[in-house]
């Protein structure tokens, strides 16, 4: 009898141990295929959102060229529906001049992939819109700094050689 009972008893303990592990295997794979769909919707959120980004693009380029100048961006964006949909779509357009210029690579004009992807970048808060802004300045400010440099140090080469102290 006492045999039956440690038999039953360690049955038990297995069929728990058994159930116990379908339990957790099942809760984790239902963790891991949440993730995965949290995943999947965030992806495709932003495709969603980029293709709204190329509605408003090719609303802005009324010329048809693929590309928008800051007259056609200006013009846009003084419309009041324009701002409220800019708005919902996250890009505020209190500066419209400034919104251009950081959008911009530089060369005066919007493709469309410079549209979307500076609007990736600046979804949300304002502090992000600034950092973009600061950030092109400070591209801007490189490249002049690197177009200088070299003379400068030609320049300081030249006048410790003749001996006049460098300003």
């Amino acid at each position: 009898a006492i045999v039956f009972v440690v038999y039953v008893t360690i049955v038990i303990f297995a069929m728990t141990r058994i159930v116990t592990a379908l339990f957790l295997k099942e809760t984790m794979a239902a963790a891991t295929d949440d993730a995965e769909m949290v995943i999947r919707s965030k992806m495709k959120e932003k495709e969603g959102y980029a293709q709204k980004l190329l509605n408003v693009f090719t609303a802005i380029d009324t010329s048809g060229d693929g590309q928008i100048s800051l007259e056609e961006f200006e013009r846009f964006v003084k419309d009041p529906k324009v701002i409220s949909y800019l708005a919902a779509l996250e890009l505020e357009t209190h500066e419209p001049r400034e919104l251009f210029e950081i959008m911009d690579n530089g060369d005066g004009s919007i493709t469309a992939q410079e549209f979307v992807e500076s609007a990736l970048r600046m979804r949300g808060a304002a502090q992000s819109r600034d950092i973009m802004y600061l950030m092109r300045q400070l591209r801007e400010l490189d490249r002049g700094l690197q177009d200088i440099y070299p003379s400068w140090k030609r320049s300081r080469l030249k006048n410790s050689f003749s001996g006049r102290s460098p300003r």
